[in-house]
Order: C-alpha cells, then sequence, then structure tokens
C-alpha cells in the first residue's frame, strides 16, 4: 500500500472515530426539530434490549427459497417493532423501479414498473421525477410497505456496468437533483426512500471484496457530491452503505464515508442500513456509523448487531451512547416520514393510473439520436416493417433486485435459467399494438428478426424498418462488452442496407456500440421502457408526443476512448464467481474527471455526448449573459423554438475554473415552446461547481480568476460561451 493511502486509512479510521458521537450529538439537538423530540420520548421508555431490537432486520422472505417471517408479507426484509413502542414494523421492499415480488412469494405482488433510472434521469425533469417517485411510493404504501431500497445515485464510471440502468447517470449535479426529487416523490407518501449504494458502488464485477480507490478530495468533487445532493433534495429517511470497499476500508465500516462525510460534514439526522450482505463486523461497524443491519439472519456471514453488539456493549468496546443514537437515528425517521402517523392502508393499485405515469416518465426520457432526412415521426398511412426485439409481445427490462412482476404476467417465455437473475423479464407493453392502434391506416408486419435474410425481404417491401434491439444488464454483472444482444448489429447492417430508412429503437440498460449508426436513417434510444413502455414507444414514433430526453452518459466510439478500458474479472463463469472473482484494487485515476468530463480532458470526441437529444422542431439560443451578485453566479440567455410544432429544449450550462481541468455542468432548465414562442432563462449555478475540495480544511472553496461559462445543447457544444471574473471565498459548511 502506498504511504498517501496509509495516512489516509489512519486519519479516516482515527477521525471517524472521534467525530461519531459529536456527529450524532449536532444532528439530534438541532432546535425544532419535531420528528427529532419524538423520537427521544419514544426512546425514553424503551428499555436498552428494545433499542438494540430496532438495529436488526431479518430476511423477508423469498430470496434462495426462505419463507416470510411472521409478520412479514415477503419482501427485501422485515423488522419487529418492540411490543408497546407505538412503532410500525418496519416492511421493507426493494427498490427503485417498483415494488418487488421476490421469487414470486406473494401471490398479489405484481406492480407497475417505472422505466429504468436513466429514463427519468434522461428527462432532466425533476417534476416528472417526483411524479415517478410519488407513483412507486403509494404502490409501496397500498401494498403494505413502508421503506423502498431506492433510489440509487451511484455515477456511471464505467458504461457497462451492470446496474447503470437504476442510477441517473456520470454527472454528479443531475445525478443528484434527479435522484433526490424520485426520493421526495416516494416520500411524500409516507414511506422512507432509501439512497444507495454509498458509496463508489460504480461496478458489480467483485462487488462484495473490490477496493475503489481514490483521492478523498476527487471523491467528494465527483460520486460523494451526487450523494449530497441528493441528500439536499430529497432528505431519505435512511441511505445505505454498500458491497464494495473504499480506499480498503469496507463502505459499512468506512468511518470516513459514514461519521466524517454523511453525519458530521452533511449533517445528516436519518439512519444507515447496510446493503444485504455489506455487514462485516459488530464494533468496527457501529464505531464507523453504521445503523442497522440488513436481514443479518440471512445475508451475513453472522448476525453482527445481535448478540455479538450487546456483547461489545457490555464489554465496553461500544458505548451505550452509541446505541442510543443508532436507535434514535432510526425512530426520528419514522415520524420525520409519517410512518407512525400514517401506516400504510393494504389496497388495490390503480393501474390504469399508474401505468399512465410510468408511460409519461418513457416519453420525457426516451432520447431521440438521430434522425436524417425527418424519417421520424413516421407516416400514419406507411407501410412500416417492425423487426425484432419481442415487439410483438413486450419491452424488456433490467434485471436483479429491482425487477418488478409484471402485471398481466411475462410475455416472452425464456430458456428457464436458474441462475440470477433468471431469464431476461418482457412487460407486456407491445410496441407493434401500440403502432398499430396510433394508426390504423398504417400497414404494419412484424418479423421477430430472427433470420436475417426473412428480415431483410420485409425491410424492402416497406416505406420503412424500424428495428427493436435489445441489451439486457442486470445487478451482479458487468455487461462484458458495449454491444447489443445476439445478432443486433449485424440484422441492423443488413435491414438499413436492404432499406435506408431504417430507425433503430433500442432498449438498452447502457450505451452501446453502434457500428451501423450512419447507415440507419434513425436511432430512438428508449432504455428499459418500463410498464407503459409500449404505448409511449409508439407515440414517439408517430410524433403524438415530440421526444424530449437528452443523455445522462456519454456514447463512445469505441471501448478504447474509457477511462478504464478493460473490466478485470468480467470473464468469469457466472454471478456468483465475478462478484468474489478477484481481491483487485480498482485505482480511480481519473479522479472526479468522469464520464464527459473525461473526453473533456483527453480531447476525445465521442459518439453522442453527454447532454444530446435531438427533438421534432428547432430551437435557438441568444443573450447569453453572466453576473455574480450576492455570492450567486446567474447565467441568463433566450431560447426561441424556431421550428414549426411544439416542443421541448433543455439548454444547459457548463462552466470551467480558471485553473484549468475539464468544464462541469453547472445548471440547466427545461423549457416547453410553441412554435415561434421565446423565453428567457435564468439558471443559477451551484457554488460547488465552482469550487475545488480543500481536504485540508474540510470544505468548499472557490478560487479567484476569470471563470468561463458555455451555454450548449451538449457537453461538447462550444457555440456559445462568455467569462465573468469571481472572487476568491470558501462556503459555508
Amino acid at each position: 500500500m502506498k504511504l498517501s493511502r496509509k495516512i489516509f486509512l489512519l486519519s479516516a479510521v482515527a477521525c471517524g472515530m472521534m467525530v461519531a458521537h459529536d456527529a450524532a450529538h449536532a444532528a439530534h439537538h438541532a432546535p425544532g426539530d419535531p420528528a427529532d423530540e419524538k423520537a427521544r420520548q419514544v426512546l425514553a421508555h424503551m428499555s436498552p434490549e428494545d433499542k438494540m431490537s430496532l438495529l436488526f432486520s431479518v430476511d423477508g422472505g423469498g430470496f434462495n427459497g426462505s419463507v416470510a417471517p411472521p409478520g412479514g408479507l415477503g419482501s427485501a426484509a422485515y423488522l419487529r417493532a418492540p411490543a408497546g413502542s407505538g412503532l410500525p414494523d418496519l416492511q421493507i421492499s426493494d427498490a427503485g423501479l417498483g415494488i418487488r415480488n421476490p421469487a414470486h412469494i406473494r401471490k398479489d405482488g405484481a406492480a407497475v414498473s417505472l422505466p429504468s433510472g436513466l429514463s427519468t434521469a434522461s428527462s432532466w425533469d425533476m417534476d416528472m421525477a417526483r411524479e415517478a417517485g410519488a407513483m412507486i411510493g403509494r404502490e409501496a404504501w397500498q401494498s403494505g410497505f413502508n421503506v423502498l431500497l431506492g433510489g440509487g445515485a451511484d455515477l456511471t464510471r464505467d458504461p457497462r456496468g451492470g446496474r447503470n440502468f437504476e442510477y441517473a447517470g456520470e454527472d454528479p449535479l443531475q445525478t443528484g437533483r434527479m435522484v433526490g426529487s424520485t426520493i421526495a416523490g416516494v416520500q411524500s407518501q409516507h414511506v422512507i426512500s432509501t439512497l444507495k449504494h454509498y458509496a463508489m458502488n460504480d461496478l458489480e464485477t467483485s462487488r462484495m471484496t473490490m477496493s475503489a480507490d481514490i483521492d478523498p478530495v476527487a471523491m467528494r468533487e465527483s460520486d460523494l457530491l451526487g450523494f449530497e445532493i441528493a441528500l439536499e433534495t430529497g432528505h431519505p429517511g435512511s441511505v445505505m452503505c454498500s458491497y464494495n470497499r473504499v480506499n480498503d476500508l469496507y463502505a459499512c465500516e468506512n468511518p470516513y464515508l459514514l461519521n466524517t462525510t454523511l453525519k458530521q460534514d452533511w449533517h445528516y439526522p436519518g439512519f444507515v442500513m447496510s446493503d444485504w450482505g455489506a455487514t462485516h463486523s459488530s464494533a468496527r461497524a457501529a464505531l464507523a456509523g453504521l445503523d442497522q443491519e440488513s436481514a443479518g439472519d440471512h445475508a451475513d456471514a453472522r448476525p453482527y448487531f445481535q448478540a455479538l453488539l450487546a456483547a461489545d456493549v457490555k464489554a465496553g468496546r461500544v458505548p451505550q451512547s452509541r446505541i442510543d443514537d443508532m436507535a434514535q437515528r432510526i425512530v426520528r425517521s419514522l415520524f420525520a416520514q409519517g410512518l407512525v402517523d400514517h401506516p400504510p392502508r393494504r389496497a388495490p393499485l390503480d393501474v390504469v393510473t399508474d401505468t399512465l405515469v410510468a408511460q409519461r416518465d418513457e416519453e420525457e426520457g426516451a432520447v431521440l439520436l438521430r434522425n436524417e432526412g425527418n424519417v421520424l415521426p413516421l407516416s400514419p398511412t406507411a407501410r412500416i416493417a417492425v423487426i425484432g426485439g419481442h415487439a410483438d409481445v413486450g419491452v424488456i427490462s433490467g434485471g436483479g433486485s429491482s425487477q418488478v412482476d409484471p402485471i398481466g404476467g411475462e410475455v416472452v417465455k425464456g430458456p428457464g435459467k436458474k441462475d440470477w437473475p433468471g431469464d431476461p423479464v418482457y412487460f407486456p407493453s407491445s410496441p407493434l399494438k401500440a403502432m398499430r392502434a396510433e394508426a390504423p391506416s398504417a400497414h404494419i408486419t412484424y418479423d421477430p428478426g430472427t433470420n436475417i435474410a426473412a428480415a431483410v425481404r420485409a425491410a424492402r417491401a416497406a416505406d420503412v424498418a424500424v428495428v427493436y434491439a435489445t441489451q439486457f444488464t442486470f445487478e451482479g454483472m458487468d455487461a462484458p462488452n458495449m454491444h447489443l444482444d445476439g445478432n443486433a448489429d449485424a440484422l441492423i447492417a443488413a435491414v438499413a442496407a436492404a432499406n435506408p430508412r431504417t430507425v433503430v429503437v433500442m432498449e438498452t440498460g447502457d450505451p452501446v456500440l453502434m457500428p451501423w449508426n450512419s447507415s440507419v436513417a434513425g436511432v430512438l434510444e428508449a432504455w428499459f421502457p418500463g410498464s407503459g413502455g409500449g404505448t409511449a414507444i409508439a407515440r414517439l414514433l408517430f410524433g403524438k408526443v415530440a421526444p424530449s430526453g437528452h443523455l445522462t452518459m456519454t456514447f463512445p466510439q469505441a471501448e478504447s476512448q474509457l477511462a478504464h478500458p478493460d473490466i478485470a474479472g468480467v470473464t468469469a463463469n457466472n454471478v456468483f464467481e465475478m462478484q468474489f472473482h478477484t481481491d483487485q484494487e480498482l485505482v480511480y485515476d481519473e479522479g472526479s474527471d468522469v464520464g464527459y468530463r473525461w473526453f473533456d480532458r483527453n480531447h476525445l470526441k465521442p459518439l453522442y455526448p453527454f447532454g444530446y437529444g435531438l427533438t421534432y422542431t428547432t430551437f435557438a439560443t441568444d443573450g447569453l449573459a453572466a453576473g455574480y451578485h450576492h455570492k450567486q453566479l446567474t447565467v441568463t440567455f433566450n431560447v426561441r423554438n424556431t421550428g414549426t410544432r411544439p416542443g421541448v429544449d433543455v439548454p444547459q450550462v457548463y462552466v470551467g475554473l480558471p485553473d484549468g481541468g475539464a468544464r462541469r455542468l453547472g445548471g440547466w432548465q427545461r423549457v416547453t415552446l410553441a412554435p415561434g414562442e421565446s423565453r428567457q432563462v435564468s439558471v443559477q449555478v451551484d457554488p460547488r461547481l465552482l469550487a475545488h475540495f480543500d481536504g485540508r480544511h474540510d470544505r468548499w472553496a472557490i478560487p479567484s480568476g476569470r471563470f468561463r461559462v458555455w451555454l450548449g445543447t451538449s457537453a461538447v457544444d462550444d457555440s456559445q460561451q462568455v467569462s465573468v471574473h469571481l472572487p476568491a471565498r470558501t462556503l459555508a459548511p
């Protein structure tokens, strides 16, 4: 181990242990916090044993054949509240896209699924994110659950990440605001939302053992900034620490992450729960800031936060004050999020209304990448050949703990794979049927795409060919490459050669390589489209709604452009082997330059840049100005719809610091305009995006000098820029 990392580890442990009680005291004695006071009153009447019982949940049933515990509904975990406490039992459900039914343990466990987190984030619409969160929060509450294990805020450091589809992308500001808005929506329904996976859980390969090694300053300016903004935006009742190690220390026993950063610097008053199988100790984890062990009877090597932790308290290794703090944080969140006063009321789901929310989310989040010759929107009287992707029956979803049982059942029968996560699940929302409903005068045929020659014949007989292509990604395993599934690349190339008016609809969990890109006329990135996906895609293709999504991840031209072209261990034979394949250290020497920042720093040209997205009209911006008043940088400009139909523009503001480095997203505005309409827009830049994190003094500092400000349609748009001089200052903690 390098000397600098040894120093970091020693200082992290020492500092983290010292601040543990001080941070708890500061958080729980803030004046005027009614939830905190209510928690203190309840805990004052509890025995030490009752307090200890709040720190440990049990497996909720379904995983590996386990049954639901007495009182549990069948879910990720269950915690029985102490008798006579007046507190509710915790019914804890996966996950961030909808209510999971592990191993179909509940007979009535089907639910509505949102599109992937990437789709929601690609809308750049915080109101939409909040509405989406409220929908799954409401379904959780109506299903009897009061804790939901979402949303995910890990940054996309690698576009092959198996769980990228659950998250929001590669930028900390955009991730924090969008994920935080989803969390706020969930919690508006009296359900605790869980911010996860804290932190640096950016890959699935070796996730149980890998150490993500990164300079703490760079981590604060990238991944941790995303979590910080999500906390400020959504105020989640709980935070989940991740499996992996961070600078050699497991995240769930990492005092720098849990005590120093989360509880002391960010003044977080809620509780930290472990990921399932992420607890490795009792005293060490408790002193580092872990408050609750999740499903410890099933997921961990030992039930650390039961008899072992009690013995640590008795022996003086863990003070009783720390146990009191752990219990206080948990009970405070129960009051703060309304779990005590508004217990769930089981009721049938409003499937029609909730599916419309999922549909609108997909309509806003799908990204139009290419539209040569205005091939889109499709003519309602055209001859259209629909090819591939099981588009005749449904849309694909991502696998793992975010998987939702489809209402109406699974519509594609797979080979019956027994290993995690099983066969890909397709929701019964058929794009083909929806296209026929949207355009009854069109002549629409379907070919499964399994025989390329037959698909080519169908394409030649049509005015337009629409090829549906998928990429199945899932928790536990990273994608070994950036290609579409099966023979999709060859199929698209052959169809495009037969019919130059070919449109590709991609249902993917990650960015993919597109060797056929210049040969096709149109490309729509639909992500994992969710329960309303088929209808949403059809409405987008026929122009009933205009695309308005913009990328939150960079699409590279080749894997060689990535900061880490290879993922060590990604060729393991199965998911279990991959998770424990190597005890490697992954050194994130790109630091805070994640995604588009990496491309900017290294002058690399992507296939499609961060922030990019087309629509069915055109926009123009002018009048860019930047002013600094009352310690706030404000950027103003005018946006005008220069096309012939209504549309949504998402102009983005990027900033460059005077001492160089990659540009940073400083803010954005989503603007809806009628044809010919114009509007003046004002964007306030988050001061942390103008600053460096000062690790020595544990604060943000804005340097003095001239800052560049870009206004663009993506992270590579240099067409409009101004500069502004800012004085040096430090930001208040």
